[in-house]
């Protein structure tokens, strides 16, 4: 099975991520959004990075991409334009890992380059600033209706899939999740789950699918509760997400 280390590193509460198999001796930098915090990883795991992958083009997810690519000569994948991607990547491409097929999908909406990356045999995807735990990414260059089309490609995962994803947002998450689906009992439960997390300095990340299906209210958009409290029952789901994500804009 596939090893995973991830860590905390600068600005924005990051996650930085390598992935290793013990047996090809193949290791994965997810993103690099800080030299030094990665170089430090490499060298606590003795996992060298032979790939990097890149999912969007804010600083903080590629600002150490030059220096971990010098230090171990990575070959990266992800988006274009982005310097220092080797090859580039697109909707539906797949690429391969340590014998293990990675499937690309391209998830606009916190920014058009967007690309999260799915390892089917392994039920593992890394979604970068698109599905965070029971939330999403801002819509920084993506409408609401783009980026209710990503949500849909990642739901159509199998409820087992675990994800990954960039940053510790949840707690301030879970608040604004409680405010709109006020009732949901498996929410409320994982919210005292989430507090007593943080206040022992220990992860929220990873999550699975049918966790977030459970209450993340971005993912739940048909549900009856959530549109009678916003108002919207007769709305269209992708109508029902860009009110979420209005009134988490200013929660």
């Amino acid at each position: 099975m596939l090893q995973i280390h991830q860590f905390p590193h600068p600005p924005l509460q990051n996650y930085g991520v390598l992935i290793h198999d013990p047996e090809t001796g193949e290791t994965a930098a997810v993103d690099v959004g800080d030299g030094p915090a990665y170089m430090a990883a490499i060298h606590a795991t003795g996992w060298t990075p032979t790939q990097i992958w890149v999912t969007h083009h804010h600083f903080d997810h590629v600002t150490g991409l030059s220096e971990v690519k010098s230090a171990t000569g990575a070959t990266v994948y992800g988006p274009p334009g982005i310097a220092g991607v080797d090859e580039v990547l697109s909707d539906e491409d797949h690429f391969s890992f340590a014998g293990r097929q990675v499937e690309v999908i391209h998830a606009p909406g916190h920014t058009m380059d967007m690309l999260n990356f799915h390892i089917k045999s392994e039920r593992i995807v890394f979604t970068g600033d698109t599905l965070f735990v029971m939330g999403c990414g801002r819509l920084f260059e993506g409408s609401p209706s783009t980026m209710w089309s990503s949500m849909q490609k990642l739901t159509a995962l199998p409820d087992q899939t675990v994800i990954y994803c960039s940053h510790e947002y949840t707690l301030e998450n879970a608040k604004f999740a409680v405010s709109v689906d006020p009732d949901n009992m498996a929410l409320r439960n994982r919210m005292i789950e989430v507090e007593q997390l943080r206040e022992q300095g220990d992860p929220t990340v990873p999550t699975t699918l049918a966790q977030e299906l459970a209450t993340n209210p971005f993912l739940r958009c048909a549900n009856p509760e959530i549109r009678t409290k916003l108002g919207l029952e007769q709305a269209s789901d992708s109508e029902v997400f860009a009110e979420l994500r209005r009134l988490k804009d200013h929660f």
